[in-house]
């Protein structure tokens, strides 16, 4: 059998491998990682196989990833991407193709797939050819922004669906130190990643002769903010009103995008990954905005900045408003954005009456979960979205 050749050959390449002298290995690294992810795509296909035909059924599973957890001695969630992908490479037959070939690695297959499984196989075959020339001229890192983008490009409402859900399972929790140790887990929403990183890069660049390594960096960064942050709050540096310096957080985007026109790519993190054009506009209702122009010749950037709510126009919302200003709530002015009533890519001014504090959280469910926000009579009124039916995954 051809399996059983492969595990001959595989202890022949162990013992050959321990005679190789060591600084003449980074090719066998190479090879060995593409011939990985070449047995990936023939894995694929025998668990399409496997899972069609109910095979697991024989060992009293009840279903294939569980199946796949236990045999193949994976995570559920390593097991659940496996089977995924092998379902949604069926439809895909260029992608399964080009990872039999070695062309792509398999975290590029997984994206595509994932993609396929967000918008349905057919939009993701229209445009195949051109995502896997992407897909080999980068790493699967960078990958995932291309193939983000080009989920906002076709479905924008579903690009943001996917952003909603995501948010519902955000978290972060903080153990009880044991020896000496807390642990620290949770997942961040993209926005919230970008921003504590920002944050924390200043305190992360080793010193001359720093022996601390690159996690204990990061920790004693993470510690250094939350020191200036008590420092800060201490000294009154705010003064109660929200005014004073945040984190920079960059985000680059298209004015289209900005505009809410459909067809718009994502707006990109500085960090890395991608958030709708919604979230993109909401963080641009209090930031400061740069516009370029026009580029020379590599030479220098053209470029026009703007501050969209100056400090003594905030200073005055502040006096007004309070607190956040969405129904029932009442988080003080340091927990608020500046939110324009009509947005200003809307042509809504930049005037006190188009301005209102809002919380994070109800910023975002102005911007990315479609509430109103308006004022009556002299008070707030705020209006969920039409009830409509969330977009499932398309097949066909």
């Amino acid at each position: 059998m051809p399996i059983e050749r492969m595990e001959s050959a595989l202890d022949d390449m162990l013992s050959w491998l321990a005679r190789e002298p060591a600084n003449e290995l980074g090719n066998v690294i190479i090879r060995y990682r593409q011939i990985i992810d070449r047995t990936e795509a023939a894995c694929a296909e025998a668990t399409r196989r496997f899972d069609k035909a109910g095979g697991y059924k024989a060992d009293g599973a009840v279903g294939m990833v569980s199946w796949l957890r236990e045999k193949g001695k994976l995570s559920g969630g390593a097991a659940a991407e496996r089977v995924e992908m092998a379902r949604q490479l069926k439809e895909l037959p260029r992608t399964e193709e080009a990872l039999s070939r070695g062309e792509i690695g398999y975290q590029h297959a997984v994206t595509m797939a994932r993609t396929a499984e967000h918008l349905g196989p057919v939009a993701v075959r229209k445009a195949e050819t051109t995502l896997l020339k992407a897909a080999e001229a980068m790493d699967p890192g960078q990958f995932v922004t291309v193939a983000k983008n080009f989920e906002h490009q076709v479905d924008a409402d579903a690009a943001l669906t996917e952003s909603n859900r995501a948010d519902q399972r955000r978290w972060l929790q903080i153990g009880e130190p044991v020896n000496g140790l807390a642990r620290i887990e949770g997942q961040l929403v993209a926005e919230a990643a970008a921003s504590l990183r920002t944050a924390m890069e200043p305190f992360m660049k080793p010193r001359k002769g720093d022996e601390r390594s690159a996690g204990q960096r990061a920790h004693d960064a993470l510690a250094e903010l939350a020191r200036r942050a008590g420092r800060g709050h201490a000294n009154g540096a705010d003064s109660g009103n929200g005014a004073g310096p945040r984190p920079q957080l960059i985000v680059t985007t298209s004015v289209d995008t900005l505009a809410g026109i459909a067809g718009a790519p994502a707006g990109q993190l500085q960090w890395g990954g991608t958030i709708p054009a919604e979230t993109v506009r909401r963080m641009g209702c209090d930031a400061a905005i740069t516009r370029i122009t026009g580029i020379g010749e590599l030479e220098h950037e053209i470029t026009h900045a703007s501050r969209t709510t100056p400090p003594s126009m905030r200073r005055a919302m502040v006096a007004r408003d309070g607190h956040c200003i969405f129904p029932g709530c009442d988080r003080p002015p340091p927990w608020c954005d500046a939110h324009h009533l009509k947005f200003w890519a809307d042509s809504g001014p930049t005037k006190l009456e188009n301005l209102g504090l809002v919380c994070g959280e109800h910023h975002r469910k102005v911007h990315e979960e479609g509430w109103t926000l308006e004022r009556k009579d002299g008070r707030w009124v705020a209006k969920p979205p039409p009830v409509r039916v969330m977009p499932r995954s398309r097949t066909g």
